[in-house]
């Protein structure tokens, strides 16, 4: 077996689809189906049951993958070692945040970062949220700042941000100015305007949507705050963003939402190993977000 087999077969079973895994490391389906299927005649053993649509670990797949990890993240660490033996900070590292990003100290950090290791590339990525996780997943991101629902993804490495609720934003003299609070039922009468589906705004609004069975249909989508809160300054309907959001719009009145459970949340998400270039990064990330708010 090689190592490239293991990581396809990693992806398989993350994605519970050898479509989805071939998207992830970039070749062909069949690509991915002959390495997987050449690795469980080395092992002796079915990886995984193809009878469904999903793609479900056997018993001999659950018990290989846990070391199936190990080893790519073995070979990984070896030649993370190998550069901290020489001292080196060297090569690539592609960053991504989410469309619209205002957070002061992750550019801090990303200033901080360049002007240390100047020899180092950097690549900036503006993208949706779950684009962003998809593509730390798939390695094509060391690292993400992200908007996620409730729940840090699974397998990745999170360190959380913020944590908020959802308010709703309306100008001074909507009719639901007045209200200290807004049950979630009362968006039912407003066509709602937030950020497109994949964001963490929206996730967190869609999950909370389908848990009380209630249709929130979104009138008004638009990747940027700055949009959305201008949308619903115009009438146009009700914005619902996070509270940190909401601050940046003072004209507007902010409302928390009650009956959404979920909080938003805003977090660095990288895999679970770490070359010495993002390490390096998380070392800023780190200061710049202890001493900044």
């Amino acid at each position: 077996m090689d190592l490239r087999q293991l990581e396809y077969f990693v992806a398989v079973a993350e994605t519970a689809s050898f479509t989805r895994a071939a998207e992830r490391v970039h070749i062909t389906q069949s690509g991915v189906s002959a390495q997987i299927k050449a690795l469980e005649h080395e092992l002796g053993a079915q990886l995984f049951d193809r009878s469904a649509r999903t793609a479900r670990l056997t018993d001999a797949g659950e018990a290989a993958l846990r070391h199936a990890r190990a080893t790519l993240d073995a070979a990984a660490d070896m030649r993370d070692s190998i550069d901290d033996v020489f001292g080196l900070v060297r090569g690539r590292l592609t960053v991504g945040m989410v469309i619209g990003c205002e957070v002061t100290p992750f550019f801090d950090a990303f200033a901080a970062f360049h002007s240390e290791h100047p020899d180092i590339e950097l690549e900036l990525v503006e993208a949706n949220s779950d684009q962003l996780v998809a593509g730390v997943r798939s390695g094509d991101l060391d690292l993400a700042l992200a908007g996620l629902a409730g729940e840090p993804p699974e397998h990745l490495a999170t360190h959380v941000i913020a944590s908020e609720r959802l308010v709703a934003l309306v100008p001074a003299d909507n009719e639901l100015a007045g209200q200290a609070r807004l049950p979630v039922t009362a968006l039912l009468a407003y066509p709602i305007v937030c950020l497109p589906v994949g964001t963490g705004i929206r996730n967190v609004l869609d999950q909370a949507r389908a848990a009380l069975g209630v249709d929130l249909s979104v009138a008004l989508a638009a990747t940027s705050p700055d949009t959305v809160a201008g949308l619903a300054r115009r009438g146009l309907g009700v914005a619902v963003l996070s509270e940190s959001m909401a601050a940046a719009y003072p004209d507007l009145t902010a409302i928390p939402i009650d009956g959404i459970e979920i909080p938003a949340l805003l977090a660095l998400i990288w895999q679970n190993r770490s070359s010495p270039a993002l390490a390096a990064f998380l070392r800023h990330c780190q200061a710049a977000f202890l001493t900044k708010p």
